[in-house]
């Protein structure tokens, strides 16, 4: 970005406003959800598209990969054309390949569909994320992530739930049903809320840095599918290690060019760099527990669906019970300390479902859960304010993007790496002979796993994010080391 650009970003007018940030959320929410909430429809849209179960997969793996795809484009595609635009049009396409979704008389229309709602879905997040920002002052910062990270917490917890719900007692359909008043509703608020900005006519594509990461952002997606799906195949790993490759290209390109689609400096920014490092690891663990915990109520206890879903809403009831004292918690303790204790009491909730068996008491499995989802929880909200705290004005649609990316790709891999370990521990005799033998063995993984976690939090600086954690109004600080 030129330095016009940057002082343009930074001439924003900054107030909080909470109306503005809960839009964005429930748009979030709305994406966040369709990514996963089809899992428990699946056999019955196989049923009335005469196809293997198997084959609905492709209308998941569609939706997450266009939406990992497009989030790259995004942050370009506001500067160029204007926040506001691109956010309205984006939920005005979620909402019309919702409603082609329902109407859906076939598989191939149905992924089409999906498709085309994955590209709204693609500009909803980070777009919207970016107009919030760019609003909200370093002092409200804690305030603004608190409504943003409510969605990616409680969407994978809520999902099985409700396409159960709503596959069992209407159809399929109603899934994305439901998106057409939301989405309408969501669109006139934009047009009322989200303030005019003109876009910057003459900023130009970087579209070798845009194919090398869209490339490999999507092959990335598809391999950890592959793998979660289909483990004995190498089709997973041969499009894992395409991934990397193109994104090791686009990291070369990205740093040589003059022009390019991401500002990798972002990543002097020690604050915010800890979003790739520490954050990631955080993110992939607390994705697997919503696909661990179902499957071992089921295939484990021999619970039924409807049962292991209301277990599971325990996590969501820790979610929303310790959200009012998230940010005072930061503000008290300061950010360091905050994410070394969410993520070692998240790596104990997880040794400790190690232990569950099928004649563990059921209210005790219960407030184990909760105090899971509460942990998990304050952990978001805090990854989620302090990748900001020390970026400057006109580093925020880099950083927003490269954010975002990240957090899809970590979402992608904690299912992968939790199918991975349930392999793993499946061994006779690894972790006991009995159905819950596989679940002990990985949740026992990912409970070390997110100690690497911890280890990066505790290379943070005593201070880190000091401006935002303390509510402190202050000038944008350079990159630090």
């Amino acid at each position: 970005m030129s330095e016009s650009q940057s002082s343009a970003a930074s001439a924003v007018r900054q107030e909080w406003q909470p109306r503005l940030a809960l839009l964005v959320a429930a748009t979030f929410f709305m994406e966040f959800l369709d990514g996963t909430v089809l899992t428990t429809a699946i056999p019955s849209i196989a049923a009335d598209f005469a196809v293997a179960p198997a084959d609905v997969n492709i209308t998941m793996t569609a939706y997450l990969m266009t939406v990992a795809m497009g989030i790259p484009v995004s942050g370009w595609l506001a500067e160029r054309v204007g926040a506001r635009r691109v956010f309205c049009a984006a939920i005005a396409v979620f909402t019309i390949a919702s409603l082609l979704c329902a109407l859906s008389q076939d598989l191939t229309m149905l992924t089409v569909s999906r498709v085309l709602q994955g590209a709204g879905g693609a500009m909803m997040v980070p777009v919207g994320t970016l107009v919030v920002l760019r609003r909200t002052p370093k002092e409200d910062l804690l305030r603004a992530t608190a409504y943003l990270v409510w969605p990616g917490l409680l969407a994978p917890v809520l999902a099985p739930l409700v396409g159960g719900a709503l596959t069992t007692f209407l159809s399929w359909h109603w899934i994305f049903l439901i998106n057409i008043p939301l989405g309408l509703a969501a669109f006139i608020a934009a047009l009322r809320l989200v303030p005019q900005g003109a876009g910057d006519q003459s900023r130009r594509l970087d579209w070798v840095g845009l194919l090398l990461t869209t490339a490999g952002v999507g092959a990335l997606v598809v391999g950890l599918e592959l793998a979660t799906a289909h483990p004995s195949g190498p089709f997973g790993a041969i499009s894992i290690a395409a991934g990397v490759v193109s994104i090791a290209g686009a990291v070369l390109w990205l740093r040589r060019t003059t022009n390019p689609l991401f500002q990798l400096t972002v990543f002097g920014t020690r604050t915010f760099r800890a979003t790739s490092t520490g954050g990631f690891i955080y993110r992939l663990t607390i994705s697997a527990v919503p696909f661990l915990l179902p499957l071992m109520f089921q295939d484990g206890f021999g619970w039924d669906p409807l049962h292991a879903g209301v277990m599971v809403a325990a996590v969501f009831i820790g979610n929303i019970g310790i959200k009012p004292a998230t940010t005072p918690l930061i503000r008290r303790f300061g950010f360091k300390p905050v994410l070394v204790f969410a993520s070692l009491a998240s790596a104990l909730t997880f040794g400790l479902c190690a232990l569950l068996d099928a004649g563990t008491p059921e209210p005790l499995i219960f407030a184990l859960l909760v105090c899971s989802g509460a942990f998990r929880s304050i952990g978001f909200s805090a990854y989620a304010s302090i990748q900001y705290a020390d970026i400057v004005p006109g580093q925020l649609p880099s950083a927003n993007a490269i954010s975002a990316t990240l957090v899809q790709l970590a979402a992608g891999a904690g299912i992968a790496v939790g199918a991975l370990f349930l392999r793993l521990f499946a061994a006779p005799a690894a972790f006991g002979a009995d159905p819950v033998a596989p679940y002990r063995g990985a949740f026992l993984a990912i409970a070390v796993l997110m100690l690497l976690s911890t280890a990066d939090s505790l290379t943070l600086h005593r201070q880190a994010g000091a401006d935002v954690s303390r509510g402190r109004s202050a000038a944008p600080k350079a990159a630090n080391p």
